[in-house]
């Protein structure tokens, strides 16, 4: 039996992801394998493209980390799981396809009242964010928290959970619509980084107690200008490169941590704590409404080079979604 797929015929640009048949995966022990209806697009999936982002061991070659569908196959071990339940699942790998396998343990059930493509746009932003701002970043209410690329999926979803959980909320974003699309969803400032400086303005506000970045290179040293002192940086992402010279005294006197975290190499287990802690803190704001995916565009399988054409352009605002079934 076989699928189609999109894979990445060769490292490159948007034009080497390529429509194929493959065959259709077998669930391992504790796995499930998903008829996917639609998969959601990230900036993981372009840098494995362009290959700067190898699959860990074990995991599909095809892009794709996150997804929704229907339960096609439970393997030995998984009990809590049956063929026909429609789930929403973090992927090592695999979502460009109409079947995807993942750990039974990283699906999470459709939110009340959501369609099955935006809970397709759930999972990778929203473990990313729950993992990084709350269980690592150790986010409290009454905190200033930067997040840089706020109108971005992780941004959108950082906004909205930070801001729900009592945090004072600030953004950088590239233009006005961007801007005002991050104050929309709480943000009590978004802030232009082409006209404004962020540091300044946090500084003026008392410095931010946490700040989640993804652009790396030169905004290092100024994200550690704009920390308050004990101040918190998480870093996820080098959208700008990961090297630079850093003053390290700053960081001992101010009393500030710098940490961060990538989400695929992280153990099966590891990724279940963190479904676990969604499902009980995170789930019931989505099925209220309270918390919501900001949707910005969708694509037919086909065209999944269209889709990152979209992404690459940073013209979005929140997810780009594939619709496969």
């Amino acid at each position: 039996m076989t699928m189609r797929a999109v894979e990445i015929a060769k490292p490159g640009g948007p034009d080497v992801l390529t429509l194929t048949e493959r065959p259709i995966p077998d669930p391992r022990h504790g796995e499930v394998v998903i008829r996917l209806t639609h998969a959601g697009v990230n900036r993981p999936d372009a840098l494995q493209r362009a290959g700067l982002y190898d699959p860990p061991p074990g995991a599909s070659d095809l892009p794709g980390l996150e997804g929704a569908g229907e339960v096609a196959a439970v393997g030995p071990g998984v009990t809590d799981l049956k063929e026909g339940d429609t789930v929403c699942a973090l992927l090592p790998g695999g979502g460009y396809a109409e079947y995807a396998s993942t750990p039974a343990a990283h699906c999470l059930p459709i939110p009340d009242g959501m369609s099955l493509r935006e809970a397709a746009c759930l999972p990778e932003t929203f473990f990313t964010v729950w993992s990084n701002v709350f269980m690592r970043g150790g986010l409290q209410a009454g905190e200033r928290f930067l997040v840089h690329g706020g109108s971005s999926g992780i941004g959108t979803t950082a906004i909205q959970l930070a801001r729900h959980f009592g945090a004072r909320v600030f953004a950088t974003a590239g233009n006005a619509d961007k801007c005002q699309a991050c104050e929309n969803l709480g943000a009590e400032r978004a802030i232009n980084y082409k006209e404004e400086d962020f540091v300044d303005i946090l500084r003026a506000e008392g410095g931010a107690n946490l700040i989640l970045d993804m652009v790396g290179g030169g905004y290092i040293p100024r994200n550690i200008k704009a920390l308050a002192d004990d101040g918190r940086l998480v870093q996820i992402a080098f959208l700008q490169g990961p090297k630079l010279e850093l003053n390290f005294v700053q960081i001992m006197t101010r009393r500030l941590t710098i940490t961060g975290s990538t989400l695929r190499p992280q153990s099966n287990a590891a990724k279940a704590e963190i479904a676990r802690q969604l499902r009980d803190q995170v789930w019931p704001l989505l099925a209220s409404g309270k918390v919501a995916p900001v949707m910005d565009s969708h694509f037919p399988l086909k065209d999944a080079a269209k889709a990152h054409e979209r992404m690459e352009s940073s013209a979005h605002i929140g997810k780009i979604a594939l619709d496969i079934g």
